[in-house]
């Protein structure tokens, strides 16, 4: 009786355990729901209109724990379109924010590593696959990109963004 215990054990587990290694959860996270996207204001912009993208950054993410390119500059106002494409064999993310509140998502993400969120600054991409992120950088500044699953931040998945504040026009009032 202890063997068939045994063998229903080892194949409860082989069953069981990469469902377990999908800790993000299995949903197809590179999928965007069709609702419209929530425009909430952030210190890094807002979610930004298809139409009013007039450039496409495209930024691999690899499991080596990088992204390429790293790095990033953009105008103030300027809308982006980013496309991320997973070349790993895990899955991976890519979240736009300032360092403090990426920091503090992965600390939660450390504690939580199955937790699913979607917000239109986030990109979750299965292996091998693509998603988008379209952003309107409306404040100047410095900010970061990283793939917060447990482990990927710590490593060192971790990108910068650099907008730059718009000039004024020049034009003063005379009298």
């Amino acid at each position: 009786m202890k063997f068939y215990s045994t063998i229903y054990t080892a194949l409860l587990l082989s069953l069981t355990l990469p469902l377990l290694a999908l800790a993000h959860g299995d949903k197809d996270h590179d999928k965007k729901s069709t609702s419209a996207v929530k425009k909430e204001q952030k210190a890094w912009g807002i979610a930004g209109d298809m139409k009013d993208a007039k450039r496409t950054v495209t930024i691999n993410m690899t499991d080596n724990m990088r992204f390429q390119p790293n790095s990033i500059e953009v105008k103030q106002g300027e809308t982006v379109k980013f496309v991320i494409k997973n070349i790993g064999m895990a899955m991976h993310e890519l979240v736009i924010g300032t360092k403090k509140d990426l920091d503090e998502h992965a600390a939660m993400m450390l504690k939580h590593p199955g937790m699913e969120h979607d917000e239109p600054y986030m990109a979750h991409v299965s292996a091998g696959k693509s998603g988008e992120i379209v952003w309107n950088f409306n404040r100047p500044g410095d900010f970061e990109f990283a793939c917060l699953i447990a482990g990927h931040y710590q490593a060192g998945m971790v990108g910068k963004i650099k907008v730059i504040a718009a000039k004024s026009d020049g034009h003063s009032l005379k009298h």
